[in-house]
């Protein structure tokens, strides 16, 4: 594997998890949303 083949990989991961870092919560924020107003 070369180095260029790395840095892809590496600029790739990193969008996935910056990406992941905001959606992760938004859906748990969302999701508790969901439960607050079927709960009642």
């Amino acid at each position: 594997m070369s180095a260029n083949d790395m840095d892809n990989a590496r600029s790739t991961y990193d969008s996935f998890m910056g990406t992941l870092k905001w959606t992760v919560p938004l859906i748990a924020i969302i999701a508790f949303i969901v439960i607050a107003l079927i709960a009642p």
